[in-house]
């Protein structure tokens, strides 16, 4: 069985019918489908961006999810992430859990700190529904233009979200995105370069904070988590062997590429189950049904 953890509903040209054949085609069996939700002038709205038909609530509202779990339930798993800031936002999802059947807290994209007190709050009701928390991280890099805004940073840095991991321990969080990956290494190219090249250097974050806290996974979706596992591919087997029980695997796009790689390092079936469903299922078994 293969779970995708990290997709969205109509995301790169891709609607239902076409989501469902991509799904066939590479064997994938269930899809964790997050919303994306924040104010207009967090998220870049030009015209080259996969985001076709935002709406109000932002670029992947969580009504589409909604849409593609009611009609193939299936093969979807619904997620929802309301905006932590807003007075409504736990009253939105508790109904949304009651109504609909939400199991993620996902996907958190938001230009503010993952450890203010509005998001905490957030975490631990999400740890007492036992949801589990996808948040993407990314640095300031400057866009070239002074609006909507002149970077597109999300989380605050991996600082702020470690006393999140840390004020949270009964709350699984998933890292996700550039501002996360980059720290698998132990240099200062995070803020630098999107995508940082060459041999991962000893005492990366992401790695000391696998080790410390047992609440936090890792999505091994988008280019992000590709690049940080084949920069250096001796480092990259070594280092799904070590966290086999916290990785997930997910897309956040419709290529196969690390289904290839993963594939191609000769890993034992057990870790190649564990990251493909095991550990997806696990982290679901908290919602009730699997």
């Amino acid at each position: 069985m293969i779970i995708d953890a990290h997709n969205h509903p109509d995301w790169h040209k891709h609607n239902l019918t076409r989501f469902l054949d991509n799904m066939a085609q590479f064997g994938i069996d269930q899809t964790w489908l997050l919303s994306w939700e924040c104010p207009p002038d967090e998220y870049d709205p030009a015209p080259h961006h996969p985001i076709l038909l935002a709406t109000e609530a932002g670029p992947v509202p969580w009504t589409n999810c909604l849409r593609y779990v009611e009609a193939a339930p299936d093969k979807f798993v619904l997620g929802y992430a309301p905006d932590p800031r807003r007075p409504e936002a736990i009253d939105r999802l508790q109904a949304a859990i009651d109504l609909y059947g939400v199991r993620v807290y996902g996907e958190l994209k938001l230009r503010m700190c993952y450890d203010n007190p509005d998001a905490l709050r957030m975490f631990r009701f999400c740890g007492e529904k036992g949801l589990p928390v996808t948040v993407h991280i990314d640095y300031e890099f400057d866009t070239g233009q002074n609006y909507p805004r002149r970077s597109w940073w999300y989380g605050g840095g991996i600082e702020a979200f470690e006393r999140a991991v840390c004020a949270c321990p009964d709350t699984c969080f998933i890292g996700h995105a550039p501002g996360f990956w980059a720290h698998i290494s132990g240099d200062d190219r995070f803020d630098k370069e999107l995508y940082p090249s060459g041999p991962v250097v000893p005492g990366g974050k992401v790695i000391e904070m696998l080790r410390r806290y047992p609440n936090l996974y890792a999505d091994l979706s988008a280019r992000s988590a590709l690049n940080a596992l084949s920069r250096d591919p001796e480092f990259g087997r070594d280092f799904l062997l070590e966290f086999q029980d916290r990785l997930l695997y997910g897309r956040d796009t419709f290529d196969n590429r690390l289904q290839e790689y993963l594939n191609g390092l000769a890993l034992p079936s057990e870790v190649l189950d564990k990251i493909y469903c095991q550990n997806a299922r696990r982290l679901l078994a908290h919602t009730g049904r699997v």
